[in-house]
């Protein structure tokens, strides 16, 4: 008989289609949700374990849309190089030194500590690309490992890109192939990612988009993040960026596009038109100063939006403040983006731009059991069914954060991790960053980008 687990006396936010909120709890049987309910007719007797949320709330795992696991190699490096003054320096001077440097090692030990930080903050799903020319065949499968040793849910894919050479591109996206083939399991799946119209040629995108369609994969791909990628798609094709991109048939309900900050109505309209999801980064636009992407149109006009935090800040709770308000000094109208919609774009919408809305993103009977338990250990105000929704995104940190379960599984219980420890896991990355950070400093700018198109 497949394990119980009840989940009782919390705050229940749901984020089903009523978007229900009530006092109660969740009842699992093994992998899937057999109850959500009132503590009148939870039930849950004789359950193989009991959590106490002792009036804190239980809500969905949260889900990033849009991530790079190793940007968190990043955090205090001295890089020695001139400080960007614009998104495509940034680039040249930082990411793309960076990506020179990374191994296969550098993978594996960027994925295990991103993920540990992911899941103790209350994120249970991710999408993430990486990119890296010295390690492109297999390096999906390290990154897989240090997902799997924390115990959450991953979508991955290498970053193929063309700057370097045509054929590396091409090595990138047989790389995402091979890792679909090779898992479609629950908690791990693969997806086709592309660097960014600027960098990938239109063979290249066309040869992405028919191997994604054969294997019904999802494709991701930055868009319109800086002007750069608007003056090349102009220059060298004379059409805006989401025009090149729906011309070669590269966008569509299987398409996550990451930014979209640099457009205009009518690339907007063909965002909508085509049903493509965008997977919004709040905070990590504010760093690069690339501008403000038009969100709250985007939900008016009914596109799903997504919340990622592009390997920037993980603290999902951070990004939902971000995004809460980034829009609202943006258009001077405290009324554009709702607590709810924050929310949603954190949960069921991410799930709903990977096709997982069936089974993740809300706590319904039958979906798979991604739950997350919040205990503050500071109540400035009471937690209740009317405040929990500002709780949430104005008060709640990820150290609030206080059990996380992923399929029916235990990975965090009373903020202790149950599959592998914090002291293992810092001894791992003082072990391999330090080596990293050296190898980051025999690196240089990268200003040269291959010149594709005429």
């Amino acid at each position: 008989m497949a394990k119980s687990l009840l989940i009782k006396n919390g705050i229940v936010v749901t984020m089903d289609k009523e978007r229900s909120v009530f006092k109660g709890g969740v009842l699992v049987e093994g992998e899937r949700i057999i109850k959500v309910g009132d503590e009148r007719n939870i039930g849950g007797e004789g359950a193989s374990e009991v959590i106490d949320a002792k009036g804190g709330i239980i809500t969905p795992g949260f889900i990033c849309s849009h991530t790079h696991l190793y940007g968190i190699l990043l955090r205090g490096a001295n890089l020695n190089l001139p400080a960007p003054t614009d998104f495509t320096q940034n680039l040249q001077r930082i990411w793309w030194p960076m990506d020179q440097a990374m191994n296969h090692q550098d993978a594996y030990i960027s994925a295990l500590t991103a993920s540990m930080e992911l899941m103790r903050s209350g994120t249970t799903l991710f999408a993430d690309t990486f990119s890296g020319p010295n390690a492109i065949e297999g390096v999906l499968d390290d990154i897989k490992k240090g997902v799997d040793e924390v115990g959450i849910r991953g979508v991955l894919a290498f970053e193929a890109t063309q700057r370097r050479s045509h054929e590396e591109g091409y090595r990138g996206v047989e790389e995402d192939v091979r890792f679909i083939k090779k898992e479609n399991g629950d908690r791990i799946m693969g997806m086709i990612s592309l660097h960014a119209p600027f960098t990938v040629s239109d063979e290249l995108i066309k040869y992405a988009i028919e191997k994604a369609g054969s294997l019904k994969a999802t494709t991701t791909i930055h868009t319109a993040e800086g002007r750069w990628d608007l003056y090349h798609s102009m220059e060298r094709y004379g059409k805006r960026t989401f025009e090149r991109l729906h011309d070669l048939g590269a966008l569509g309900n299987r398409t996550v596009v990451a930014h979209a900050v640099n457009i205009n109505e009518d690339e907007l309209q063909i965002i909508k038109k085509t049903g493509t999801n965008v997977a919004h980064n709040p905070l990590s636009n504010m760093l690069n100063a690339v501008g403000v992407p038009a969100v709250p149109h985007m939900l008016d006009e009914g596109i799903n939006v997504s919340l990622g935090n592009d390997g920037y800040i993980f603290d999902v709770f951070e990004n939902l403040r971000g995004v809460f308000l980034l829009h609202k000094v943006n258009m001077l109208d405290p009324r554009k983006i709702s607590i709810l919609q924050a929310l949603e774009m954190a949960t069921i919408n991410a799930a709903k731009a990977y096709h997982l809305e069936k089974d993740l993103g809300s706590l319904e009977v039958g979906k798979r059991a991604d739950i997350v338990i919040i205990k503050p250990q500071l109540l400035p105000t009471p937690i209740t069914v009317s405040s929990v929704y500002g709780h949430l995104v104005n008060s709640i940190d990820g150290d609030d954060v206080s059990d996380v379960v992923v399929n029916g599984e235990l990975v965090l219980r009373d903020r202790v991790p149950t599959k592998v420890s914090y002291e293992q896991v810092n001894q791992k990355v003082l072990r391999m960053v330090g080596d990293y950070w050296a190898r980051l400093k025999g690196v240089k700018e990268q200003v040269d980008v291959l010149k594709l198109g005429g």
